[in-house]
This record gives C-alpha cells, sequence and structure tokens, in this order.
C-alpha cells in the first residue's frame, strides 16, 4: 500500500479505517456488488470520496481473497464504477 509506506502519519489511521470497513465481509461476504471476472467491489466510503476494494468470495470455503483496494480518484476512475 503506498500510503501506508510513504510514512505519512495519517497512514496507520487510514490503514485501520480499510480494515474495520473490510470486516463487514467477515459476515456478509456478498455484499458488495458483482463487477467483471467473478469479483465483487465493496464502497468503502471515506468524506466526499473513498475507496473501492475488489474482492473475490469462495462461498465453497467461505472465504475472501481481496484482489485491489484502489481509491476513487486514481486514473481510470467514473462515476459508471458506483
Amino acid at each position: 500500500m503506498f500510503l501506508h509506506e510513504s510514512e505519512d502519519p495519517l497512514a496507520g489511521e487510514l490503514l485501520d479505517f480499510i480494515l474495520d470497513a473490510l470486516e463487514v465481509l467477515t459476515h456478509q461476504p456478498g455484499i458488495g456488488r458483482p463487477v467483471e471476472d467473478g469479483l465483487r467491489e465493496l464502497i468503502i466510503s471515506r468524506r466526499r470520496s473513498g475507496y473501492l476494494a475488489r474482492y473475490a468470495w469462495d462461498d465453497a470455503q467461505d472465504r475472501v481473497l481481496i484482489a485491489r483496494i484502489r481509491h476513487q480518484r486514481e486514473v481510470g476512475y467514473t462515476e459508471d464504477d458506483v
């Protein structure tokens, strides 16, 4: 995670915020909307923007694998992604 590696004092708080938001997947792994390649996407709101977490859910093994987390302001993000 780039922000975590930047030694920004807020990076640890942000990482905790994202991990707390991902905790919902332990109880409701199907909460994210389906996207391409069998992945799901969880919107993690933070103030006026937020993050998108793409993940795979293996129902048979009751396992969630986080594939990618990106900020909504990253290049390539559009309102159509929400």
